[in-house]
């Protein structure tokens, strides 16, 4: 038994040597940055709304609020949560009346970075994002006059939205609301091993982490997960090569084509930006698919048209563990107490006639 075991090890360790063995690319950092940019070290600028110390702070503590849902229960952080890797980890979320929502909800954190928000790219930017749960019946089921009245209910948020917009004579407003959250939003950013990698340090990456970089663009992963954050830049079709099953891809959800209503963008989802996908679970737009291993094997099939092999998944898989970023300090903010003039919180669900 212990020679058969020691034969066992032994061919563990010549295989591990075999992998560890394979060559990587002298060029392998030319060739990423002509695909990939690391993150920049400051906050990026979003159009249309200068990013100040005042909007951040009050799009900070409007992120935290519950009280912008009509239950009062449903934050911002509720679908997004800083502490779980800027999503739920729910297969899809959970909103107002606990009805269940259609999709997996996307990482907040650098989503400043993608082309448009929402898996069908139905919003421009994070100021129009951050109008829609609020919303949506299905999620925080408020309406932009009721969050209003609560907002001003409060002589606090009265005071950080005069500070913020000082230029305007009322600034307590649906769209500062939105635009105070976005520069917040613009804050979450998370500088990974993969962004020392681009910027020079070549012992960020491990020999293994390179080779499944090197995968990544070989294979044409990076075809559509390409940019500073490793995706969310473009539309492609879900099972371009061969479509998944309902269980991964319903049916009933086509994606873009509900945006766009041409037949071409029958689904067609916005490629998801991989940053931090080690811990954003589950994946895809239904969220059905809770392993890492398993997406990226799905992936291959789907979208490349290539059965991906244990090893090669776990190259890929080592690479996509360097995206894994450092949080920003995230302490919870103290909340502006209700008045007698704030809106009372409302639970039940109602449906239109």
């Amino acid at each position: 038994m212990k020679k058969l075991l020691s034969s066992v090890a032994l061919g563990v360790f010549l295989a591990t040597a075999a992998v560890a063995a394979e060559p990587v690319p002298a060029n392998l950092r030319e060739t990423a940055l002509e695909l990939f940019k690391p993150l920049p070290s400051t906050i990026p600028a979003v159009r249309d709304n200068k990013i100040t110390p005042e909007k951040i702070k009050l799009g900070k503590a409007l992120f935290f609020d519950p009280r912008m849902s009509a239950s009062g229960v449903f934050s911002c952080n509720s679908c997004h949560n800083l502490a779980t890797g800027g999503d739920d980890n729910l297969e899809t979320s959970i909103g107002h009346g606990w009805q269940k929502g259609p999709r997996n909800s996307p990482t907040a954190l650098n989503a400043v970075f993608n082309i448009a928000q929402f898996w069908d790219g139905r919003a421009e930017d994070l100021k129009a994002q951050a109008k829609g749960p609020v919303q949506a019946g299905v999620e925080m089921a408020n309406t932009p006059d009721n969050v209003i009245a609560t907002l001003k209910s409060m002589p606090d948020y009265v005071t950080w939205f005069k500070e913020a917009f000082p230029e305007e004579a009322d600034p307590v407003t649906f769209d500062n609301f939105a635009k105070a959250i976005e520069a917040y939003e613009a804050t979450l950013i998370t500088p990974a091993p993969f962004d020392a990698y681009l910027n020079g340090d070549e012992d960020a990456l491990s020999v293994k982490a390179k080779q499944g970089l090197d995968l990544f663009m070989d294979k044409g992963c990076a075809s559509c997960h390409a940019g500073i954050n490793v995706g969310g830049e473009g539309y492609y079709p879900f099972g371009l090569i061969e479509r998944p099953g309902a269980e991964v891809l319903p049916e009933n959800d086509k994606g873009r084509f509900a945006v766009t209503n041409t037949a071409d963008d029958s689904y067609v989802f916005r490629a998801a930006p991989l940053r931090n996908i080690a811990v954003t679970a589950p994946y895809f737009h239904s969220g059905k698919v809770w392993d890492l291993k398993q997406a990226v094997a799905i992936m291959g099939t789907s979208q490349l048209g290539e059965e991906l092999n244990d090893g090669e998944v776990d190259l890929i898989v080592a690479f996509l563990d360097t995206l894994t970023g450092k949080m920003p300090d995230v302490s919870y903010p103290v909340l502006p107490a209700e008045t007698a003039a704030t809106p009372r919180p409302i639970s039940v669900i109602t449906k239109a006639d």
